[in-house]
């Protein structure tokens, strides 16, 4: 099996099911906004404070495009959809699984988007920024996992059944 690359909004629990994933596969687990950390040696919302949204998407689609891993599992930022060059390399070396999760489930999660390193245009809402990406999210998706009525463990044994399935998208 090639990698597997969890997208979603942010709070989705593409880290937290990207880890448990990995360690029952036997993947390495990558979380890529740590790496974006350790090359820039900044916070995510010191390089968006310091170079704006679209010098901090320029750094994400770099480094997210750089990634050179096997068999791991690869939990980019949510802003990574808006990035070509790295969903290009995403859909060459791996497999893309959309978490999807309710805006009223993320809003509930995400108490401070601003602190996350959520990458918001002036006056852009949580809400306006989840319509915008879930069209991105499924159109570069090959499988969807929804998280509504899961809890973590359901999740993550749902994602493991489709991966192992082969299937192509599930409810």
């Amino acid at each position: 099996m090639k990698n597997i690359v969890f997208i979603g909004m942010p709070a989705s629990g593409k880290s937290t099911v990207g880890v448990v994933v990995a360690k029952r596969l036997g993947y390495k687990f990558v979380d890529t906004d740590l790496v974006i950390q350790e090359v820039e040696k900044r916070l995510l919302k010191e390089i968006i404070a310091e170079e704006g949204n679209e010098g901090f998407l320029r750094i994400e689609d770099r480094v997210n495009a750089e990634i050179q891993e096997e068999r791991a599992v690869i939990s980019p930022g949510g802003s990574v959809v808006y990035c070509e060059n790295a969903m290009r390399h995403y859909k060459e070396t791996g497999t893309i699984v959309y978490l999807h999760t309710s805006y009223e489930t993320i809003n509930n999660r995400l108490h401070n988007a601003k602190n996350r390193g959520v990458v918001l245009k002036d006056g852009q809402t949580l809400k306006d920024l989840y319509e915008e990406r879930s069209a991105l999210f499924e159109r570069y998706a090959d499988l969807t996992i929804s998280e509504e009525g899961r809890d973590l463990e359901e999740t993550i044994e749902e994602v493991l059944r489709v991966l192992e399935n082969g299937l192509n998208v599930t409810k």
